[in-house]
């Protein structure tokens, strides 16, 4: 059976491919992907029976892959990090997928499966999985962000504030002490959270007004937040920071 990998982190392509080759010796892998755009390209060169496909990935995510290609002809199996609901609603609409980090045993019965519905089309179970999964994160105001071992489920309004670690982020929540690293850079955190109560106040920090508890004057000032921490605003935001605090 034809099958390709479809995920943004290479650790995880790695061990599934490992894990195929061991132990299901009728699956070929014909090629790994890092993202959205590179498996439409792969799956029109090598004509997949089988796509193991992410969900969250930079780009086109896995469900926009499968709009792409029109749902085609081949089984699809999810991998995913994502919390008990999405689990819950990957299975209810009749898909099969594989918890991360993966094991063997479900590997094996995962593919089974996938045989035996080859060739089956799955467009109305991809959309109604979507249309769940999209209804619980609207409602919880939830985002998956992306981290080294998978997705890391967190209500934005929980996040303090967010720092910039080079290509990462670092994301400080209220009910944790240690900040948690996120595969997105301070831009894209930024764009994730533009319509919500977050204003970058520094190349380097994106914070949650909410829970600002004083501003010190100075030449860019500074944020004391509501656990202690100090931000700095840079000279350059100074202006349209306060101008975003007095409409608050």
């Amino acid at each position: 059976m034809r099958a390709i990998i479809v995920d943004d982190e290479k650790h995880s392509r790695d061990v599934l491919r490992i894990l195929l080759e061991k132990n299901c010796p009728d699956i070929t892998v014909m090629a790994t992907c890092n993202n959205g755009e590179a498996a439409l390209d792969a799956i029109a060169m090598y004509d997949p029976q089988l796509l193991f496909l992410d969900i969250e990935m930079p780009g086109l995510d896995g469900f926009q892959v499968l709009e792409a290609t029109k749902r085609g002809s081949f089984a699809v199996i999810f991998t995913t990090a994502y919390d008990h609901y999405a689990v819950q609603a990957i299975r209810h609409s009749a898909l099969d997928y594989l918890l991360k980090p993966i094991d063997t045993a479900e590997l094996k019965e995962a593919v089974i499966k996938a045989t035996e519905r080859m060739g089956q089309p799955v467009t109305k179970k991809v959309d109604n999985l979507v249309e769940m999964l999209q209804q619980h994160i609207k409602q919880s105001e939830r985002l998956a962000l992306p981290t080294t071992e998978g997705l890391r489920m967190v209500i934005a309004s929980d996040i303090l504030y967010c720092e910039s670690n080079g290509a990462n982020t670092n994301v400080y929540l209220r009910s944790q002490e240690k900040p948690f690293p996120v595969t997105r850079t301070m831009k894209e955190m930024e764009e994730v959270l533009e319509d919500k109560a977050f204003f970058r106040v520094h190349n380097s920090f994106l914070v949650n007004l909410s829970f600002m508890d004083k501003y010190i004057k100075g030449d860019g000032g500074e944020i004391i937040m509501c656990d202690g921490q100090r931000v700095p605003v840079s000279r350059q935001k100074k202006q349209d920071f306060l101008l975003r605090i007095e409409k608050m």
